[in-house]
């Protein structure tokens, strides 16, 4: 069986299982995941708040809460990037495929087109990959590093208006607002990246359950115990 520090060289066989997803990877995943749908749920909320309730306005807090929420968890997003972030440098070579993405490579290139081709248009042969195909990689970079800073730092921006000038959140990332001095503007560029993170969750789910069902690989249960394991031994490199 291969570790989680080898890899089958491409264009051999391969029969596996292999184990890719080491446990700080699958336990950030899963709550990350928790954490971008409250997020996305109470920031909706927070976009476009419940009609007035009746009574006292002291006996109702609902719009407070959800607010509380929205800002507990995205202190909780925040700390799991940072430390996907150094699991991406210590963790075994698969864990780096999220910051490592071969954009200069033609052939990676190539092979992305083929992934869009097999999940959009339905005309070509599953490739096999022990780690994440390179559409997925793109994908996961695109949205797990590049929109995830993109939202942090417009997040905590907005959050500094709160918390004030010399708080930690004013020092850290009020630097936004010297960018794009407008707030509603930030708020809006900030609601925008909520619904690309809606987009892709909707999306993600359909290339796992596309894959488990039509692939010649694992998807969903790769997340669960770690291991790629693979329905026939065909070559790695697609067809």
């Amino acid at each position: 069986m291969v570790t989680s520090t080898e890899s089958m060289p491409e264009g051999k066989d391969t029969k596996g299982p292999f184990y890719v997803f080491e446990v700080p990877v699958r336990i950030w995943h899963w709550i990350h995941a928790i954490a971008i749908i409250v997020l996305c749920t109470t920031g909706y909320f927070i976009a476009y708040p419940l009609p007035s309730m009746s009574g006292e306005a002291s006996d109702h807090f609902l719009m407070g809460n959800f607010r509380l929420i929205h800002f507990s968890a995205a202190m909780v997003f925040a700390v799991g990037l940072v430390v996907r972030f150094y699991w991406s440098l210590v963790g075994n070579e698969y864990a780096r495929e999220l910051l490592i993405v071969p954009l200069w490579s033609r052939d990676w290139w190539k092979r992305v087109w083929h992934e869009v081709k097999f999940y959009s248009f339905f005309t070509r042969k599953a490739s096999k990959n022990i780690g994440h195909n390179p559409l997925a990689q793109l994908a996961l970079w695109a949205i797990n590093v590049l929109l995830s800073l993109f939202m942090v730092c417009t997040g905590f921006a907005l959050y500094s208006q709160g918390t004030g000038a010399g708080s930690w959140a004013d020092i850290m990332f009020g630097w936004v607002f010297v960018i794009e001095p407008s707030s509603q503007a930030v708020r809006m560029w900030h609601f925008l990246g909520m619904w690309m993170w809606v987009f892709f969750i909707i999306t993600h789910i359909y290339v796992v359950v596309r894959t488990d069902f039509a692939s010649r690989q694992n998807g969903v249960s790769g997340m669960i115990d770690g291991y790629r394991r693979f329905k026939d031994d065909g070559p790695m490199e697609p067809q």
